[in-house]
């Protein structure tokens, strides 16, 4: 038996990898609660890593806690090709999103243990820290780290709402690794990943071929107030930074419905505030929106649009307002070529499939600042994700890992 056109995953042993990440930090009824660094973070991690040596991967871990699983070509001095994506969920995650696309990599490289195969490049298979942002904010700074968009210190001093730091909790769970987490040559880069919508699913549609990202902006802004009696003290004496806070994220939402005809949307995501007592103004609040639309200018235009409605609100409840962090990605970021290979598979396995934007923020968008990159979508039931009715059946994986291992060694033998 060898690597033939023709050639199929193990879709059951993918399946049954998928089944057995299912049972660690579980969460809701049929869903995860596997938050990055966590304990059951680092059970998946370990399960993982021995699979990976069981297909004889050499595995390596940065300083950021990404894994590599390196499958050696027969030319070793090639840049690798990599797969991957993240095994961290959302507090209120499913069992598919990010692990699927892990998953599905390590499944590749067992096909070709199977057919025998070795490719010209190197393969690696990657579990991205810290995709989901659940815990540590902003989401997907190791990959941003991997490419040089932050530094390992920064990374390292992010801290979660009990004051925990990033760089702590990798040392705890034992996956602070020596690699160092920078920019190295990679030749490309594929994410396999449910699609996160409801599109592919409404369609009918067997697998999306992912031409862009929904251009995103998303910001982390504090207001600073003064504690103070809810009671005698006078409406026009008050700084209360739960209110500010507050305030923000209705016109985050307002400013979503104003270009929603366009399909543009806002999100008011997050707010924390301190006292946050019954009885006592709160003098400290932190909160995170975003917003993203298909048009890149438009994107923009709302962006500053949320940037500006943090300093009015701010300054109608009397507090100062500071913007403490903001990130950006999407827009035409995936390579041609790699797309074009991806739609062909497709089209030469008689695979039903539509070219797609991704609405959602996934590591391949920093990938794609470095190394050729492209993305595979499959289908998820209504689209409902992070959530934990978030559903797929094996066939949902069909088509998606198939035209995964063709594109990938497509690309890994290439002279």
């Amino acid at each position: 038996m060898s690597y033939a056109p023709d050639s199929t995953v193990d879709l059951d042993r993918f399946t049954a990898s998928l089944e057995a990440s299912a049972r660690i930090g579980p969460g809701r009824p049929g869903g995860l609660s596997r938050l990055t660094l966590s304990d059951a973070d680092r059970e998946m991690r370990d399960l993982f890593v021995g699979w990976c040596r069981d297909a004889g991967l050499a595995v390596t871990v940065d300083t950021c806690g990404n894994i590599f699983a390196r499958r050696e070509g027969t030319d070793p001095d090639e840049p690798p090709v990599l797969v991957g994506s993240h095994l961290d969920t959302q507090i209120n995650g499913g069992r598919f999103d990010g692990i699927a696309g892990v998953l599905a990599g390590l499944e590749v490289v067992r096909t070709l243990n199977d057919l025998g195969h070795t490719t010209r490049r190197p393969l690696e298979i990657v579990n991205w820290t810290n995709e989901e942002g659940a815990r540590f904010s902003p989401p997907m700074v190791a990959s941003g780290c991997f490419i040089g968009a932050y530094e390992v210190d920064w990374v390292h001093g992010l801290t979660d709402d009990d004051g925990l730091r990033f760089g702590d909790e990798l040392a705890r769970i034992g996956y602070l690794g020596d690699t160092p987490c920078a920019p190295r040559p990679i030749d490309a880069y594929f994410e396999l990943h449910i699609e996160q919508g409801p599109i592919l699913d409404a369609e009918g549609c067997e697998m999306g071929v992912v031409i862009g990202g929904y251009p995103s902006h998303g910001m982390r802004v504090r207001f600073d107030g003064r504690t103070a009696h809810t009671g005698p003290t006078p409406m026009d004496q008050r700084q209360n930074a739960l209110a500010a806070g507050a305030r923000w994220l209705t016109m985050a939402d307002d400013i979503g419905w104003a270009y929603a005809a366009q399909d543009g949307k806002a999100s008011a995501a997050r707010l924390v505030a301190w006292p946050n007592k019954a009885g006592i103004l709160s003098d400290h609040a932190e909160a995170v929106c975003d917003v993203r639309h298909p048009d890149t200018s438009t994107a923009r235009v709302m962006a500053e649009r949320l940037r500006r409605a943090a300093f009015e609100a701010a300054a109608r409840c009397g507090c100062r307002c500071t913007v403490e962090d903001t990130w950006h990605w999407g827009g035409d970021i995936f390579d041609a070529g790699l797309v074009a290979s991806i739609r062909q598979h497709a089209e030469r396995m008689g695979v039903t499939h539509r070219d797609i934007q991704s609405q959602a923020g996934h590591d391949a968008y920093f990938l794609a600042r470095h190394c050729p990159t492209a993305m595979i979508f499959t289908p998820c039931r209504d689209g409902i994700t992070h959530n934990n009715e978030e559903f797929c059946t094996p066939d949902s994986f069909r088509a998606g890992t198939n035209v995964l291992l063709h594109a990938v060694v497509e690309r890994a033998d290439r002279a």
